[in-house]
């Protein structure tokens, strides 16, 4: 009981200043007359969130989105883990790797994107490739940094008890890093929607970011505010119902977290 109202508090106190927001552009919009092109109503925004819905615009541009991000994540992902564990493990690997790792980090996302589009094309693939380097290093770095915290004496005592290589990696090594691993998911999540909607204002013709670029040209800010807000309105879900839970979950799992 005392936890569903905490919940239900803790709901209150994340919606309350969004709800503040939205009343303060509903007063001060019509109050100074903002011209439409500089920032439009509640109305207007209102207006075509509905237009984008009726005529299926809307559901196109979010689908397209979430599957470039969400493949690109599970790339990242998958190719991310394997390195930042065979660092963890060899220094040799980790002292190899880590200067890479430092050079390629600051180029993750945005900057990938011209080079992408002429690998690529302008399209899935170049959008895909974004999303990748986006998650890629900061999933491998937070997986290394798990690996890292995980004792010698517990790996020790897991060899010495016949654990071969195989149970080492799936029973120690893996989920002793995972609540990094988690994490690094969620940090690099947030990396790749960035990546996501740039990408898409210069490389493909559909998705939110091409929803936003379009609208610009033709002086639309009822389009452009509106799909602001749709990619904030996802991404707290995502957030919230997704990699909130399975971080918290995970730490209490395996972390130094008990659940209350």
């Amino acid at each position: 009981m005392i936890r569903s109202v905490n919940s239900l508090v803790g709901a209150a106190m994340f919606v309350a200043p969004l709800l503040a927001l939205l009343a303060i552009w509903a007063i001060v919009v019509p109050l100074f007359n903002v011209n439409p092109r500089v920032f439009p109503s509640v109305g207007a925004v209102g207006a075509a969130a509905l237009d984008s819905i009726r005529d299926g615009t809307l559901f196109a541009h979010v689908g397209a989105s979430l599957l470039r991000v969400g493949l690109g994540t599970l790339i990242g992902i998958a190719t991310a883990v394997p390195l930042g564990i065979a660092m963890g493990v060899s220094p040799t690997v980790a002292a190899f790797l880590t200067p890479l790792f430092r050079f390629f980090s600051v180029l993750a996302g945005i900057a990938w994107i011209p080079i992408a589009t002429l690998w690529f094309g302008y399209g899935f693939g170049a959008i895909v490739f974004v999303i990748f380097n986006a998650v890629f290093f900061v999933v491998a770095y937070n997986t290394l940094l798990g690996v890292r915290t995980i004792p010698h004496t517990l790996r020790n005592a897991a060899a010495s008890l016949g654990a071969g290589r195989w149970a080492l990696l799936t029973e120690v090594l893996l989920p002793g890093a995972l609540p990094n691993i988690v994490t690094g998911i969620r940090t690099g999540l947030g990396f790749a929607w960035r990546g996501l909607i740039a990408a898409e204002m210069i490389a493909t013709n559909v998705g939110l970011g091409y929803m936003l670029f379009v609208a610009r040209d033709f002086y639309r800010t009822e389009v452009i505010v509106f799909g602001m807000i749709v990619i904030g309105v996802l991404w707290l879900l995502i957030d919230r119902l997704l990699l909130v839970p399975l971080e918290r979950a995970t730490i209490e799992r395996w972390g130094m977290v008990r659940r209350a």
